[in-house]
């Protein structure tokens, strides 16, 4: 065990099935709960999976879990709807510890020091961190911090999940991983707000949403740490119908209309880990309705429109180093009229796709020749409503659309995705999910990947 406990967290990357269950004799001499044994093989096991890229099917890397002679903590975890209300730490006794959960090393697992079992944690499904929150007051804090979420930064960890607000349900989370929708509390904004259009985005661990309330442009936030909602910093500009786009920690939101519909061309940055909003240098040109999205650590917006009657076909590039604009001509043919929605742009492994709103499209832009080229249809019609109501978003290394569907079960929102890289094997739209009684049309869509 000492060896264990002085080995590096690197140590963990392909732990054999013997050693797990070697492990696991020995935590069993040591009289503690089942529950330990069985939360601490998972992590191990999910650690080892992410590393070696290989699935369960190969029984040389994965023991079954049935040997470990444990059972596995109580949670709700098969049903199909979960509720991501604000949690409090359910404190109850265990042998060989008090109500509080602490142990006489008070660690988080036996026989690990805190780092090594931070490090497992952080290596876990963030789809289990809800659940881990409530197993005593210390894994309650050590989720609610953030911490965990700042070492799967550091290792490159991501998982995406969908942020979906529909016509007729309120916020809803997707984990694409596991099938699984969780219903968000309810936002605690005023009337106007609920009814007025909205914006959204998704930046780090935070969900903001852009509106109206009867006092003027607000900002909510969904905190996925605290599982709440509450107000967020401001901007030092207010604005609605902007490009926005986010990186990590980061996001940008330029251009768009003032409360008086000035259409503007001021661009703010915005940094999650800080709350503040920090004003950059202006845009070439004032648009609106256009769209914004990271692309090879650069900050782009294209389409949108200067006025009534004038079409943007060019777009703009920002470099953060050195804090400049630049003028791409011709970067969005066609460019959007003011009926239409905003171009509908996605960036996977750097390279940028389109939904084209027209002619119901997948198109990849060429970086190298400032040029669109047509990859497949679309699995849903963009065009009977100019693009409005349907979200087209990047989810990892691949494309979701997401859109309505009225049929014989009804009104329902279909999630299809499709791997762009992925060869002969990804030829078609696969629908991960079907949302019954939300309606048809997708008023707001963000991807939060931490």
């Amino acid at each position: 065990m000492e060896d264990l406990q002085d080995c590096n967290s690197k140590s963990l990357v392909a732990l054999p099935c013997s050693l797990v269950l070697h492990l696991f004799r020995l935590f069993g001499q040591q009289d503690q709960s089942s529950w330990q044994k069985y939360i601490l093989a998972y992590f191990l096991l999910v650690r080892n999976e992410y590393f070696s890229g290989e699935s369960k099917r190969h029984s040389d890397m994965f023991c079954d879990i049935s040997e470990l002679d444990v059972f596995p903590y109580a949670t709700d975890l098969d049903s199909e709807e979960l509720e991501l209300n604000e949690q409090k730490p359910i404190l109850k006794a265990q042998s060989g510890g008090d109500s509080s959960g602490n142990r006489s090393n008070d660690c988080y697992f036996p026989g690990l020091h805190d780092d090594l079992s931070q490090d497992c944690l952080a290596w876990s499904s963030r789809s289990d961190y809800p659940s881990l929150s409530c197993l005593n007051k210390r894994f309650n804090l050590l989720i609610n911090s953030g911490y965990l979420y700042k070492l799967r930064r550091q290792y490159g960890i991501v998982e995406h999940w969908v942020y979906l607000a529909c016509s007729l349900m309120p916020w809803e989370a997707f984990d694409p991983s596991r099938k699984r929708w969780m219903k968000l509390p309810r936002m605690p904004c005023d009337e106007c707000f609920s009814c007025a259009d909205k914006e959204s985005l998704a930046v780090g661990t935070q969900l903001l949403v852009f509106g109206r309330e009867y006092t003027g442009l607000a900002i909510w936030m969904y905190n996925l740490l605290t599982r709440s909602w509450s107000r967020c910093t401001p901007m030092n500009l207010p604005r609605c119908l902007f490009a926005s786009g986010s990186s990590g920690e980061i996001a940008i939101v330029a251009g768009g209309c003032d409360k008086d519909g000035q259409v503007l061309r001021s661009a703010e940055l915005y940094n999650s880990e800080t709350g503040r909003w920090e004003t950059i240098p202006d845009m070439n040109l004032a648009r609106r309705l256009s769209s914004g999205f990271f692309m090879d650590g650069k900050f782009y917006v294209i389409g949108g429109v200067s006025s009534q009657r004038d079409s943007l076909t060019c777009g703009e590039e920002y470099n953060l180093e050195t804090r400049t604009w630049r003028r791409i001509l011709d970067m969005y043919p066609g460019g959007t009229s003011a009926s239409q929605s905003p171009p509908l742009v996605a960036v996977v492994n750097n390279q940028l796709y389109a939904a084209d709103q027209s002619t119901n499209v997948v198109k990849k832009y060429d970086k190298a020749n400032n040029t669109w080229n047509i990859l497949k249809p679309l699995p849903v019609r963009a065009d009977s409503s100019n693009g409005w109501g349907l979200a087209f978003k990047a989810c990892g290394d691949r494309l979701l659309v997401i859109g309505g569907h009225r049929g014989p079960r009804g009104e329902v929102i279909l999630l299809h995705s499709w791997c762009p890289e992925g060869g002969e094997d990804s030829a078609d739209w696969e629908v991960l999910s079907v949302k019954e009684r939300a309606g048809v049309f997708v008023y707001n869509c963000a991807i939060m990947g931490c």
